[in-house]
Parts: structure tokens; sequence; C-alpha cells
């Protein structure tokens, strides 16, 4: 049983804090930054390293290899920098039988488009991997996200 007087500070209190609910709508846009919080306004840069190996590329040509390797590095480093600005989609399933793990897969994407990112390196990497830097400034970053969140608005609603 509940004493009366902490019943009663309970009760107001409740009351107090039902009445704190604001009965302004909320514009468009500010819905939106609250869904999707700006995470990224905290660095100037983002900064993203696709990897590729030369010996892997489907090429008899030890000089197209080396090609395929930087193209295929930069597109890495392209998908780490989608995923920065808009996220990773993970799908994951286990199953599980006698309590014990029979099987765990997990299935990535990432999905969006970037520009205006800057080339900052492709190097070699050992004796058989490329290494590309890419980097996105902040203000490019905020139109690309803002871009998305006018797409992904009416589909939403």
């Amino acid at each position: 049983m509940m004493n009366p007087a902490l019943s009663t500070v309970l009760g107001l209190s409740l009351a107090c804090l039902a009445g704190c609910q604001s009965a302004v709508p909320l514009s468009a846009s500010a819905e939106r930054a609250i869904v999707v919080p700006p995470i990224v306004e905290k660095r100037e840069t983002l900064t993203a390293t696709g990897y590729a190996v030369i010996s892997v590329q489907s090429h008899r040509n030890p000089a197209q290899q080396r090609l395929l390797a930087i193209r295929a590095s930069k597109l890495d480093a392209y998908r780490s920098l989608v995923e920065q600005v808009y996220g990773l989609q993970l799908d994951a399933t286990a199953t599980v039988a006698d309590m014990m793990v029979q099987n765990d897969t997990f299935r990535s994407r990432v999905e969006g488009v970037i520009y205006g990112a800057t080339l900052v390196s492709i190097t070699p990497a050992g004796e058989d991997t490329y290494e590309t830097t890419l980097s996105l400034d902040k203000s490019t970053v905020q139109d690309l996200r803002t871009l998305y969140l006018g797409q992904i608005a009416p589909k939403v609603r």
C-alpha cells in the first residue's frame, strides 16, 4: 500500500510533466533533423580508405592487373564514404539448434550518391595491394544529407 502523501506527490509530478509537452507543431525540416541527427558535424572532413589486391584481378597482363586494383581500391574507398554519409543497412540471421549456433549470416548493403570527394592518395600497400584514400568536406556532406532527406521525406509520409 502506498503512502497517501507519496501518492499525492507522484500524481502532481505526473500532471506537471504531462503539461510540459509542447503543442507547437514541428516544421518538416525540424522533424527530419530529429529523425536523422547530424552526427557528421563534429568533423571538418570525412576520410575513407579502400584496398584492393593486385594478384586477384582478372587479367593476364600485370600492368592491367595493377590498374584494375587501383580502380577497385578507389571504389572501395567510395563505398566507405557512402557508409559514413548515409549509414549501413545490415541484415543478420542466426539459426540455433540444441542451444548451439548452427548458422550465422550477415549481409550488408550501402546505397547513396557521393560527389565532390577529393582524391588524397593512391599508394601501394605492400607488394600486392593498393590503397586509395578519399576525403569529403563537411559542407558537401551536409548537401548530400539534405538531398537524401529530400528524397526519402515523400516516401515516409
